[in-house]
């Protein structure tokens, strides 16, 4: 069996990045995002890369670093949020986005990492979201078609993996994490820890080793903050 630990970033994703990609990344605002290749990503200098992701992170963290840099051509993304810098690229007409609501991207997600190429929603219909798409009655009810997101490359962040790719993740970390990975044809994992084949409780495991082709250790980390919020000690 092919090793799957690399030394860094940069050598994991070394033969995978090229121009005009669709990479599926996953994270939640700064919770569970691949810091250390995005940080390779940015680093390569590949541009008109498509990212699915649930939100761009914030300025300058995340998804946003490829924002600042402009190599980021489209994002599939369930929100703006606080980025203002992805908020001003959209509003300029400099980004293209795909919005789509969160629980229907995590499905995309998930379909497309099951071999799956469309699924019907109600989340969307009679609004922006399903102009262009499917319309399709069942039991009386409309519903419209969604595709699968099928990604040529999926950048993940866990708390561990063993050495043959079997991944553990840590509480809200998992979020978009788990169906991000399943639904790129190579996925690369940073985690915190090593451990040991066969020390992982089998049952504890979210995401098994035969969707891991590569895995770098990131740590340390830093506890980054989205928003910080204190009380106002003026009592006078």
């Amino acid at each position: 069996m092919a090793r799957k630990l690399y030394p860094d970033a940069a050598s994991a994703l070394d033969g995978l990045l090229k121009d005009g990609l669709l990479i599926a990344c996953g994270g939640f605002g700064l919770c569970g995002i691949p810091e250390r290749l995005i940080d390779a990503v940015r680093e390569s200098g590949v541009k008109d890369l498509t990212f699915a992701s649930n939100n761009a992170g914030i300025d300058n963290e995340g998804i946003g670093k490829l924002l600042r840099t402009r190599q980021v051509k489209k994002m599939i993304a369930s929100y703006v949020g606080e980025n203002k810098e992805f908020e001003r690229q959209y509003l300029a007409g400099e980004l293209e986005v795909e919005f789509c609501p969160q629980g229907t991207l995590a499905e995309r997600m998930r379909a497309g990492g099951a071999g799956i190429p469309g699924f019907y929603t109600k989340t969307g219909v009679g609004t922006l979201v399903a102009e262009g798409k499917e319309v399709k009655s069942f039991r009386g009810q409309d519903y419209i078609l969604e595709e699968g997101i099928f990604a040529d490359l999926a950048l993940v962040k866990a708390w561990k993996a063993d050495e043959t790719g079997n991944v553990v993740f840590r509480k809200t970390a998992r979020n978009f994490n788990v169906p991000a990975a399943t639904c790129g044809k190579v996925c690369v994992v940073e985690v915190e820890e090593i451990v040991p084949t066969g020390s992982l409780d089998p049952d504890a495991i979210h995401l098994p080793g035969v969707y891991v082709q590569r895995i770098i250790v990131g740590s340390p980390y830093d506890k980054k903050i989205e928003f910080r919020t204190v009380r106002n000690t003026d009592v006078g």
